[in-house]
């Protein structure tokens, strides 16, 4: 009968499932103990369950070493990253981005190219590769540690590349947190009104729940401004993949995973960004649509930090410390970048 897997299909599947049970599971194990940990850490060092679950699977690389861990490892990086990173289509509604008008959303796309663009110059300036500049370039101008590790799936395979991720992933976190300490009263500062901090604060502050932070400690209506921006970034991720997995194909590089340049998540992604756009104001679908799309959008955040336990679990500290101060002075640099683009760009544009 058609639909019905055959005695060899089973066996096959039941050996792969149990070939990648231990790296799964026990990136899961990390990945939870990260949730737990998260809200009890002192406010002096408020780490997000993602950074958390990093460097608890750091610590813990020399148990995952064992050859048994490697496969469901590297399926939680290569594979199951690709439909997390999808889900958050999810989070975007077209609306809101269209509500941003035509000067700030030229900024902020401005922005975005100048910081990666003049991320990867950086990286040249300092004698890293290309690589590395883009997964910092990335982190900085889209959306932190979400959009290094959609972009990590289309750039090649070279030595040391888990190690970059880790190093990007734990210094954007860092910069965030510190941006979101000093940017509201630089903002002050600089006499902008709510609209334009709402507009700095999402434009320049790399992860998510930094840009909530910053704002919505202002006021009500800058958080929502600011959240609006850093969404039209967040929205921005497809297309900055789809640039940058066509860059390195061009280049003749060969791809780790993504055998074409235009990868299956990424139009997940587009699609799910569009169903939100559609379904979100169709106030008759909420009691449907509402719990469906908060299960998906967990699903996206826990595939996330599954993810990037693997990562962590695959990553040694002395491998990352080993880095040196050129990557800290290209992810600082490009920080300063975005910075300088969109605050400049906010003061021409009032």
């Amino acid at each position: 009968m058609s639909g019905v897997l055959s005695a060899p299909a089973m066996t096959a599947r039941r050996d792969t499932m149990v070939r990648l049970a231990p790296g799964i599971v026990l990136s899961a194990v990390v990945a939870v103990a990260a949730v737990l940990i998260s809200p009890y850490m002192p406010r002096a060092l408020p780490l997000p369950a993602m950074v958390l679950a990093l460097l608890i699977g750091m610590a813990l690389h020399p148990v995952a070493s064992r050859p048994n861990c490697k496969p469901g490892m590297t399926f939680s990086v290569k594979v199951l990253l690709r439909w997390a990173v999808a889900l958050l289509g999810l989070r975007v509604a077209l609306g809101d981005i269209v509500a941003l008008g035509p000067a700030t959303a030229g900024l902020i796309m401005l922005a975005m190219l100048v910081t990666l663009v003049g991320t990867v110059g950086l990286s040249r300036l300092f004698k890293l590769s290309d690589t590395y500049g883009v997964l910092a370039g990335v982190a900085t101008a889209v959306c932190g540690a979400s959009a290094t590790l959609a972009t990590s799936t289309v750039v090649p395979d070279y030595k040391n590349k888990d190690a970059d991720i880790a190093f990007v992933v734990v210094g954007v976190n860092l910069l965030a947190t510190v941006s979101m300490l000093l940017y509201p009263p630089l903002c002050h500062w600089l006499g902008f009104d709510d609209r334009a901090t709402g507009a700095m604060l999402g434009g320049t502050i790399h992860d998510v729940a930094q840009v909530v932070g910053a704002g919505y400690a202002v006021s009500d209506g800058v958080g929502n401004s600011a959240v609006i921006v850093k969404l039209f970034r967040v929205f921005l991720l497809l297309p900055v993949v789809l640039s940058i997995g066509w860059y390195f194909t061009r280049s003749g590089a060969r791809h780790g995973a993504a055998k074409v340049p235009v990868p299956m998540f990424a139009l997940v992604f587009l699609v799910l960004c569009i169903l939100n756009s559609m379904l979100t104001p169709m106030h008759g679908l909420a009691p449907v649509y509402g719990p469906v799309k908060w299960m998906l959008t967990w699903l996206s955040t826990a595939g996330l930090i599954l993810a990037i336990a693997a990562l962590g679990l695959g990553t040694s500290f002395g491998t990352l410390l080993s880095l040196g101060w050129r990557h800290i002075a290209t992810l600082v640099s490009s920080t300063i970048l975005i910075l300088i683009v969109v605050t400049v760009g906010l003061a021409v544009i009032g």
